[in-house]
């Protein structure tokens, strides 16, 4: 049956709007609890609680490596686990009231908290936060089976992930206007914002949105999935150009506030201009769903990054005052990042395809999974790269050191250097072989092949 608000033209059983909205719902409280726990965690238990420093920093090293060994474990039981609640569904429901309990412990601890609240805590958190983001993403990777819709599947989910950044960007200004100064304050307003919209969110999804049909007609081994996945060219090439990608993306994220502090020397512009930035990459969602059903995803994802690539290449040049100019590169960039963070998504659902068509199992978990980790090893590496290169470059601010040799440095791991990975990014996506009519042939065979 054709749901009124499913477009024009789109095959049956497509989701629309509203059942999109439902399951894009969870994404936003995710998105609420993502930025206080990377950014405002380690310095209230480093300022607040008074830990110390080096020992705080390896606790959540320890965290994020627990979160990296969880994502594939997770995918692999959430694609060969099949209760009768629904493979997708059970999963994120079930680790909510984990996720929300360890939120509220980590951003709400009691007096005399020191490392082994953190570290008990914030596992428990990146376990659950694992246990629910996996069968979530491979959720909506199967909610529509056709090319375009995907997009729309990955638009929605993800235009609620900014929006979420955006009120955890906003939150920290807003709270002490409201006599809610201070981190302790905020993280208390997040504990509380997750903990009321988390669960109602969720409750929602699972009520509205329908668990998607198991495609799979066998279960491969374990020898013979690592040989499907591996043989699977359009995934591999896909990871590496989203791994490029991702390192070209984390570098600017990781070296913002320093560029702008520093370089531009207006620290105070640091927060409206990363308004400003995810403002438009909201606005900039319906443009790039409309470029890629005209071309084909990943060719309007391409020039996403060449748009990107063309405003990054002023930003090294510029130097203290230059705040002007720099919101017009944040504009240019911001509106491509609808393209960065919704078409590689979508044409992820499709080389799942590729591997269900050989293979014959459905294992969108695993593939989710790995996705996940591409992301962390991507900012990680951008930590790694940039850091100690800045150093080298007579770059500390910490340590007071910031020569101009430094300062050149931070511009070009900003700017020039994501110009260089985009373009080898762009070289891997251009000539991708999924398109519309061969991702259409993929679906006619698995769906053969169920009937056979």
């Amino acid at each position: 049956m054709r749901g009124d608000d499913r477009p024009s033209g789109a095959p049956a059983g497509e989701p629309g709007a509203a059942r999109l909205m439902a399951y894009a719902a969870p994404a936003l409280p995710l998105a609420i609890l993502t930025l206080p726990f990377y950014v405002l965690v380690p310095a209230f238990y480093t300022q607040s609680l008074a830990l110390p420093i080096a020992a705080v920093g390896q606790v959540l090293l320890a965290v994020r490596l627990i979160d990296a060994f969880a994502d594939p474990i997770v995918g692999v039981l959430a694609d060969r686990w099949r209760p009768s609640a629904g493979r997708r569904r059970l999963w994120v429901a079930a680790a909510t009231p984990f996720v929300v309990v360890a939120a509220w412990q980590v951003f709400r601890p009691g007096e005399g908290a020191g490392l082994t609240h953190l570290a008990v805590w914030a596992s428990l958190l990146s376990i659950a936060w694992t246990c629910s983001q996996i069968p979530y993403a491979a959720w909506g990777a199967e909610l529509s089976s056709s090319y375009a819709g995907r997009s729309r599947v990955s638009a929605f989910r993800e235009g609620l992930t900014v929006v979420g950044t955006l009120l955890a960007l906003a939150a920290p200004a807003i709270l002490p206007a409201l006599g809610w100064p201070g981190e302790r304050a905020a993280l208390s307003a997040f504990a509380f914002a997750v903990a009321l919209l988390l669960p109602l969110a969720v409750a929602t999804a699972v009520a509205v949105v329908p668990e998607p049909p198991d495609l799979s007609t066998r279960q491969t081994g374990w020898r013979e999935g690592l040989g499907h996945l591996r043989a699977n060219r359009p995934f591999v090439r896909l990871i590496v150009a989203f791994l490029v990608n991702g390192l070209a993306n984390g570098l600017p994220a990781t070296l913002f506030l320093f560029f702008v502090q520093r370089k531009l020397q207006s620290p105070d512009s640091a927060g409206p201009l990363l308004v400003l930035y995810f403002v438009c990459g909201i606005l900039g969602v319906p443009f790039w769903l409309m470029l890629a059903r005209r071309t084909s995803k990943h060719r309007a994802w391409c020039l996403g990054m060449l748009l990107s690539c063309m405003a990054f290449l002023a930003a090294p040049l510029l130097g203290p005052g230059d705040v002007l100019v720099f919101a017009a590169v944040v504009v240019v960039t911001g509106l491509a990042l609808g393209a960065d963070v919704i078409l590689p998504a979508s044409i992820q659902a499709d080389v799942i395809d590729v591997d269900t068509a050989a293979s014959g199992q459905q294992r969108a978990g695993l593939y989710m999974a790995l996705w996940a980790l591409a992301t962390k090893l991507a900012l990680a590496a951008a930590v790694g790269i940039a850091f100690p290169l800045l150093g080298a470059a007579g770059f500390d601010p910490a340590a007071g050191i910031e020569t101009p040799r430094g300062l050149l440095v931070l511009g070009l791991l900003y700017a020039a250097l994501p110009v260089v990975l985009k373009l080898g990014s762009v070289a891997l996506v251009w000539r991708f072989p999924l398109d519309e009519s061969s991702h259409a042939a993929l679906r006619a065979a698995i769906e053969a092949r169920r009937r056979d």
